[in-house]
C-alpha cells in the first residue's frame, strides 16, 4: 500500500479475511487440541497452509491478502485465549438459515479483571508481511463481540461492576494491540463488527428491550469503543470496519437493513472504510450509503455462504446501483463475509471460494479498469 486513499477503500478487490481450511489443517486443530501433536507441529502445518493460501490470494490476482485467520479456531476465539480474565459461556442468540434451522453457539464472558497477557495478532501479521509482497491485513474482532453475546450478563459483578470499566479495560487492550501491530509495520487493520449489524434487526432489538437494555444506548457505547480501541494509531494505518450479520456453517443471527443504525455509525465511527454485507435480501438497499460521507464502502455482494456463483453482470449492475447514493470511485467490491468464520467453514468448496475470489478481481477491473 503505497499511497493511502482518502475517502475510500484501498482496494478494489478486497475480502474480509476468513478462508477455508484445508483438510489437514482442519485434522490438525483436532489433533492438537487431542494432545496428538505438540504445539511446534502444529505451528508447522499451519505456516505451510498459510504460505499455501497466500500463493492462491496472490495467483487470483489480490493485492490485499490475509492468513485466512488459519491459526484460529474462530474468529474471536484467540483472543479469549490470550486475553487474561475471559471464559466461555453460552451466547443468548441463536444462529439459523432460511429454513429455520437454529444453532446455539458460545461467547465470551469476563469472570475476572481483563488482561493483555500476549499479544493478540501479531504473530500472524509478523510470519505473513515475511511472505508476501502484497499487502498484508489484520482482522481483529471488534470490541463489542465481547459484550454483546451476552450483553445482558457479560462479567461477574466482582470483576466489572459497570459496563464503563469493562470497556476501559477491553479498549485499552486494542489500543495496545494495535500499536503493536503499527509498530510491526502493519498499515491495514480489520475490525468485525457483528453487534452493530444485528442492532439493525427489528427482533433482536425486541429481544434488548425485554432484557431491560436500550438498542440505541448500545449502538453508541460501541460506536464509541471502536474510536476509543483505534485512538491514537498512527495516520498511515487504515481502518476498516466490516459489519456482519453472523456466519457459521452457512448460518446468520440477524436480518435488516442498515438504516436504523446507518446516520450514526457512518458517520461516527472513525474509521477509513466499511465492509458491508449486501449478498442478499437480509441486507436492505443501498439507500443508506447517503450517510457515508468522506469514507469509503466496499459492497459483500458475493456469498460465502453458498457454491452458487454470482454473475458479472449482476456484480455490475449492483455497483451502479450503489452509485444512486454514493460516487463510484469511493466504491470496491468482496464476498459479503469471510469463508470459514470458524474451522469448520462454511458448506462451499475451496474451488468454489477460488471462483469467487475470481469473479471479484474480474468485476474490478470491469467496473473501474
Amino acid at each position: 500500500m503505497t499511497s493511502l486513499p482518502q475517502g475510500r477503500p484501498p482496494f478494489r478487490a478486497d475480502h474480509v479475511g476468513s478462508l477455508l481450511r484445508p483438510p489437514v489443517l482442519r485434522q490438525a486443530f483436532r489433533d492438537h487440541m487431542g494432545k496428538r501433536i505438540d504445539d511446534a507441529a502444529f505451528a508447522g502445518i499451519q505456516d505451510e497452509c498459510i504460505r499455501s493460501v497466500v500463493k492462491m490470494q496472490e495467483d487470483v490476482g489480490l493485492r490485499v491478502v490475509t492468513d485466512g485467520e488459519f491459526r484460529r479456531g474462530s474468529y474471536w476465539g484467540r483472543f479469549v485465549e490470550r486475553i487474561d480474565g475471559f471464559s466461555i459461556k453460552s451466547a443468548v442468540f441463536k444462529f439459523r438459515d432460511d429454513q429455520g434451522h437454529q444453532v446455539d453457539f458460545t461467547a465470551p464472558y469476563a469472570d475476572g479483571k481483563l488482561k493483555r497477557n500476549k499479544p493478540l495478532a501479531l504473530d500472524e501479521f509478523e510470519f505473513l508481511k515475511g511472505i508476501t509482497s502484497a499487502t498484508p491485513k489484520i482482522t481483529l474482532p471488534a470490541p463489542s463481540t465481547m459484550h454483546f453475546y451476552r450483553a445482558t450478563d457479560y462479567a461477574a459483578k466482582s470483576a466489572y461492576a459497570d459496563v464503563k470499566t469493562f470497556f476501559d479495560d477491553l479498549n485499552r487492550i486494542f489500543r495496545e494491540e494495535i500499536a503493536d501491530l503499527a509498530k510491526a509495520g502493519c498499515k491495514y487493520i480489520q475490525l468485525d463488527e457483528v453487534a452493530i449489524a444485528l442492532l439493525c434487526d427489528p427482533n433482536i432489538r425486541q429481544q434488548v428491550e425485554a432484557e431491560g437494555m436500550k438498542p440505541d444506548e448500545l449502538v453508541d457505547l460501541y460506536i464509541d469503543s471502536i474510536n476509543e480501541s483505534v485512538k491514537g494509531a498512527p495516520a498511515d494505518v487504515v481502518f476498516g470496519i466490516h459489519m456482519c450479520r453472523g456466519n457459521f456453517k452457512g448460518h446468520y443471527l440477524g436480518a435488516g437493513g442498515y438504516e436504523s443504525v446507518a446516520e450514526r455509525f457512518f458517520s461516527g465511527a472513525n474509521v477509513n472504510h466499511f465492509l458491508l454485507e449486501y449478498d442478499t435480501q437480509r441486507a436492505g438497499d443501498f439507500r443508506p450509503l447517503r450517510f457515508v460521507k468522506g469514507k469509503g464502502v466496499v459492497l459483500g455482494l458475493i456469498s460465502s455462504k453458498t457454491p452458487m456463483l454470482e454473475s458479472l453482470d449482476d456484480l455490475k449492475r449492483r455497483t451502479e446501483e450503489a452509485t444512486q447514493f454514493i460516487d463510484l470511485d469511493r466504491l470496491a467490491i468482496s464476498p459479503q463475509c469471510g469463508f470459514a468464520s470458524t474451522v469448520a467453514g462454511n458448506p462451499v468448496t475451496e474451488a468454489d471460494e477460488r471462483r469467487k475470489l475470481e469473479l471479484e478481481v474480474a468485476a474490478t477491473k470491469a467496473i473501474w479498469g
